[in-house]
């Protein structure tokens, strides 16, 4: 077999498995997650076969064009949405961002990578009972987490964390970090992004090219697609098959998984036989899948005795603002996110009016996507002038932990239908009055920092989707609050595990990217050694 430096274009000889081979695991995503759990299991000897719904880019495929990217990337699929959010309304056929390619959204990410807090492993204890919000401390402290976050990390590269320094100023930072000081910040930073500050890992350093969120045409930028996939596939026990989308988990009498049910590109239908399944398909695909995969003995879909399934879907307040400033900016120079503001992250309801906090952050969005978010908003001349001002502004966005609700649930619609015949994912999102006076609070903190540092228009934005996708089978110590426990194993069925964001008890204040690589990291070492004690 020959292998393939991370990063370069070169293909790996693959290994296939066959489909009535049930020794292998079973990985549905490729994305931080999937990916992540694939490489972790294969470096370890374990055969690993991943199921990923789209299809597999080079890095000469990349087009450094905002929707040219769009389209070969984020998920087209019809889903369903309903509630009270502005971006419900806007976008109600895409409430979503996520991406349906081999590396998922890792494909797409800012790459923000970002621990949580100990008192975020703690929100029942912490905020206490809330109305309307359904607070569960999680199984597992960051005492539990932190070396996997230090295994994370150094797989990632993120900057500032270990030996990897931060990457460079850019002017678009220079001029957040003059409001900063100007405001008295003392935590500010290029921020810890899993980019290439340094060459390492047989990739590139950041070239500044500014189209993060296109795919990293550099290969600097932490991504499973040429990370995590090509060197467990270079193990050669890793099979992974782009354009395979998973429909049904299926379970023997015992009410163990025996394997996955996908199509191939052309429609044909396939069983993989399985002797464990992980789901990792970004929290409305794998809450999807389960609920999809309902039987006799599983009546309302599979590892739901809690009827938590699906419920506690959360996403991160989010805000975008812009300065416009006197001078020039070019604020698409460099990376998307390199900078960031932690001052604001701390818990402080007494003067603020809500529970948890805010970071600041650099995005830099180009043109044509800033001009898309403006649209709603804004036509005729303002909306061309504030155009026109485009290299003399600066982006930032807030963004902080909303609430797990109830209410707020992925369900199966019904009535829509995919092409396979199956109901697609309906999301139900109605705003905790926490997340609206975090939000408000968030504008307000955003604008004056731009203010601060010589803005001469301060332009504010919602939300366009929901780019953090949480919750919706979170882990718990307890069956009946949750639907995993804190291995990612799901409480009903031994053998059938979720590696994503699903599995979050509660939000943090920044990204949710690094935590899912680090409970992938964990929740490999566990299901290794399970399955080699033949425990499962």
């Amino acid at each position: 077999m020959t292998g393939r430096v991370p990063g370069r274009d070169e293909d790996v000889a693959a290994v296939t498995f066959d489909h009535d081979d049930g020794d292998a695991v079973v990985v549905i995503g490729s994305g931080a997650g999937g990916g992540t759990l694939a490489n972790e299991l294969a470096q370890k000897g374990i055969d690993v076969v991943v199921l990923e719904a789209g299809p597999r880019y080079r890095l000469a495929d990349f087009v450094n064009d905002e929707y040219l990217a769009d389209e070969m990337f984020v998920w087209r699929d019809p889903r369903t949405s309903s509630g009270n959010a502005r971006f419900v309304k806007d976008f109600a056929e895409a409430p979503t961002w996520l991406c349906k390619t081999v590396g998922g959204s890792t494909v797409h990410w800012v790459s923000n990578s970002f621990r949580f807090m100990e008192r975020e492993f703690k929100p029942r204890t912490t905020y206490g009972a809330i109305p309307g919000a359904n607070l569960l401390d999680w199984p597992i402290t960051l005492a539990d987490l932190l070396p996997y976050y230090e295994r994370a990390e150094s797989k990632m590269g993120v900057t500032g964390r270990g030996d990897v320094p931060y990457l460079p100023e850019t002017n678009n930072f220079k001029v957040f970090a003059l409001g900063a000081r100007r405001l008295g910040y003392k935590r500010v930073t290029t921020s810890h992004l899993a980019i290439n500050s340094v060459p390492r890992d047989g990739r590139n350093a950041c070239d500044q090219i500014g189209f993060c969120m296109q795919g990293c045409k550099s290969g600097a930028k932490w991504s499973t697609l040429y990370t995590e996939i090509p060197k467990a596939e270079a193990t050669g026990h890793c099979e992974v098959r782009a354009n395979a989308m998973a429909l049904q988990i299926e379970h023997d009498e015992r009410g163990r998984v025996t394997g996955v049910l996908y199509a191939d590109q052309a429609g044909r239908q396939h069983v993989q036989k399985a002797r464990a399944v992980c789901v990792a398909g970004n929290a409305p695909e794998t809450t999807r899948i389960l609920l999809n995969s309902a039987s006799g003995r599983f009546p309302h879909g599979l590892a739901n005795s809690s009827g938590q399934l699906g419920k506690n879907y959360m996403r991160s307040v989010l805000g975008l603002v812009y300065g416009v400033f006197p001078k020039p900016v070019n604020m698409y120079r460099g990376p998307v996110g390199a900078g960031l503001i932690e001052d604001l992250s701390d818990n402080d309801p007494g003067k603020r009016g809500f529970v948890g906090g805010i970071w600041l952050g650099l995005n830099a969005l180009g043109l044509p996507f800033l001009a898309g978010i403006l649209k709603p908003k804004a036509w005729g001349r303002e909306y061309a002038h504030d155009l026109e001002a485009y290299a003399h502004m600066s982006g930032l966005w807030f963004c902080g932990d909303d609430l797990p609700q109830e209410r707020c649930a992925i369900s199966l619609d019904k009535e829509v239908k995919d092409r396979h015949g199956l109901p697609v994912a309906h999301l139900h999102i109605d705003l905790h009055q926490n997340e609206i006076a975090m939000e408000n609070w968030g504008f307000v903190k955003s604008a004056e920092l731009y203010e601060a540092a010589g803005a001469t228009k301060v332009l504010e934005e919602p939300p366009v989707a929901c780019a953090h996708n949480l919750g919706t089978c979170r882990m718990s110590a307890s069956a009946r609050d949750g639907v995993v426990n804190k291995w990612g194993q799901t409480h009903d069925i031994p053998n059938l595990f979720i590696a994503d964001g699903s599995v979050f008890t509660s939000n943090n204040t920044g990204n949710p990217t690094l935590t899912i690589v680090a409970l992938a990291i964990r929740q490999a070492d566990y299901l290794a050694q399970r399955l080699r004690a033949n425990d499962l």
